[in-house]
């Protein structure tokens, strides 16, 4: 594929367009650095690992460098395909990749970022923009943790490192990491390695932060933080201490006759994006409802701004500019309610070619609180021991010595991966159940998972999920089965939040369903997908004790594959899942508790 004549002589493209299409790479294979994973996430297979390194001792910059070495100016080529990005690596460079729905972004540091900015440059990539430490490749498709790109870093025939990044929408591989990872380019002379120093910081970007971190077309991203608001008086009730409840004011004095303008919008499967072009010295106030958002702008007015849209998005189904007494207020309709911490997200980001700050919006009903839980809110309130009475189980706050027992099953394992896409399921389930587990030890409940490890319990499937439900002994008080959801492609974008199962195999696993995701919604404002029932679930069908199946989120939708790949998510699942175990042991919803008159005869 040929890029058109006008990129040639732009300053983004650095060397000829020959060379570029030329294979660069030694054929005998770099050497191989053992990744290091962040979070709770598996290292990928070595088959499927760039050779990415954090830095270390071996790998640190050196100290003497020339004032003026950059990076970025990337040689391109590729097909209708795939798009390929080469760039040189200079000596004391540290990068991150983060993939967003927008594309990739590379954050830079030890080393200047070569100015740029070039849109429509190929078919896989829409923009490219560099400044500031950041480079921004826009993509027409979004990209997850391992889908829609590939980098990897090799030795070409001069010598040198370069890292190489390849853009399309049916590439998998990633950087094999979770959120992105700081890599330091070695040195190219190891005698120099008594003249080392440590590389200069990289902000390290979470996977959640990656939801909003790339504009529509006609933006770009500064590493800095956001403007910090101006305090204004609240609304009645607003909640401002929460993150998501923004309230504040632009920088700078307000001129006479300041006006907003059209709202940009960019649209990605999944989420939509609109951006507000602030004048300085603007207010603004914004408040999720059950029908969308409110976003009161103060001190301006309407001039010729467009004021309302139909059908904007399946997430925006329409927005209206109207006069207020302070301004004016922009009414936003989404496809489902919004709350203090979900359902959307916002940021404000500094001017770019204009005196006007941009207040970003993007919104999905996927999105989920991921804000981290505080150390007091990781603690679950202690579940008194059993003791006898009158022939059954009870709770009782007199000292005893039997703990209530319950079993947490973590869906499938070892040869069975379940759902994949931006995560594999029988990884997520293994670590929310570990997760699940040290919540309830800690508070007084002997917790006892079907598996500790990647495995299965027997080769045959029936025949493992049989052995799973029969953990439940006599003594075992309830039943939790975590599961992750998926859908096929085509049907990936109506897929997202959070769903709990249940079968009529005990009078009171209706209701432990229930309080479970009543208590994993609560804890973590995903969708509520609701209470479902009567499938033919082995596992369930096959228990003796109050039993329920979670669904905690979709690994196949674009935005909800993104909250399953964050540790504060996965936190919340684990508080909702044990606050619900801990709720339903305290209320006698369990095995050693009377069934309720409404749960006879089961369910809804």
């Amino acid at each position: 594929m040929k890029l058109p004549a006008m990129l040639l002589s732009s300053a983004l493209l650095l060397g000829s367009w020959a060379a570029a299409q030329t294979d660069p790479f030694l054929r005998a294979a770099p050497a191989q650095v053992k990744p290091t994973v962040r979070g709770n996430a598996a290292a990928a297979p070595a088959s499927a690992t760039p050779s990415f390194a954090t830095p270390s001792a071996a790998t640190q910059p050196l100290v003497a460098q020339a004032k003026e070495t950059t990076f970025g100016s990337p040689r391109i080529s590729g097909t209708a395909e795939a798009t390929k990005l080469v760039f040189d690596l200079p000596k004391g460079m540290t990068y991150t990749l983060v993939p967003t729905f927008g594309g990739l972004r590379i954050d830079v540091g030890g080393v200047r970022v070569a100015p740029a900015s070039s849109l429509r440059l190929a078919e896989n990539l829409t923009e490219y923009r560099a400044n500031n430490g950041q480079i921004i490749m826009g993509t027409p498709f979004p990209l997850s943790l391992s889908d829609g790109w590939r980098a990897t870093e090799a030795t070409i025939a001069s010598g040198n490192r370069v890292l190489i990044v390849e853009l399309g929408s049916q590439l998998r591989g990633g950087a094999g990491s979770v959120g992105g990872r700081v890599l330091a380019a070695a040195p190219a002379d190891p005698r120099a390695q008594a003249s080392l120093q440590a590389p200069v910081p990289v902000t390290d970007t979470a996977a959640s932060s990656a939801l909003t971190s790339h504009l529509p077309p006609g933006d770009s991203v500064k590493q800095q933080p956001a403007t910090p608001p101006a305090p204004l008086a609240p609304l009645p009730g607003a909640d401002t201490a929460r993150p998501s409840a923004l309230v504040g004011r632009i920088p700078g004095s307000l001129s006479s006759g300041a006006t907003v303008t059209t709202p940009r919008i960019g649209k990605n499967p999944g989420v939509t994006r609109m951006v507000l072009d602030l004048p300085p010295g603007a207010g603004y106030r914004i408040v999720p409802g059950t029908v969308g958002l409110r976003v009161e702008l103060l001190g301006v007015g309407l001039g010729d701004a467009n004021t309302n849209e139909q059908n904007t998005s399946a997430e925006v189904r329409a927005w209206r500019y109207e006069p207020s007494a302070e301004g004016v207020n922009l009414s936003i309709v989404t496809g489902s309610p919004t709350t203090s911490r979900s359902g959307w997200r916002a940021q404000v980001l500094p001017p770019l070619n204009s005196e006007r700050s941009r207040l970003v919006l993007d919104i999905s009903p996927a999105m989920a609180n991921l804000t981290p839980l505080s150390p007091r809110d990781k603690v679950l309130a202690a579940v008194p021991p059993m003791t006898a009475s009158s022939g059954a189980a009870v709770l009782s706050l007199r000292a005893a010595s039997v703990r209530p027992r319950v079993i947490i099953d973590p869906g499938h394992g070892g040869k069975d991966p379940g759902a994949t896409g931006a995560i594999t399921e029988k990884d997520v389930t293994l670590d929310v159940a570990r997760r699940v587990r040290d919540l309830l030890v800690a508070a007084g409940v002997d917790a006892v998972l079907t598996r500790e490890t990647d495995r299965e319990l027997h080769p045959d499937k029936n025949t493992d999920l049989q052995m799973r439900a029969k953990m439940g002994t006599p003594g075992t008080q309830m039943f939790v089965s975590i599961h992750v959801n998926a859908t096929e492609a085509s049907a990936a974008l109506a897929g997202y939040g959070i769903e709990t199962w249940w079968n009529p195999n005990h009078a009171l696993s209706y209701q432990l369903a229930t309080v479970l995701q009543r208590d994993m919604v609560d804890v973590t404002g995903a969708f509520d997908r609701g209470i479902k029932g009567y499938r033919s679930l082995s596992v369930l069908r096959n228990s003796r004790i109050p039993a329920a199946l979670v669904e905690i989120g979709f690994t196949s939708h674009p935005v909800d594959g993104q909250n399953l790949a964050d540790n504060n998510y996965l936190d919340r699942v684990a508080m909702g899942i044990a606050s619900g175990i801990r709720d339903a042991l305290m209320t006698g919803v369990s095995a050693a508790g009377k069934p309720a008159a409404s749960a006879v005869g089961g369910g809804p």
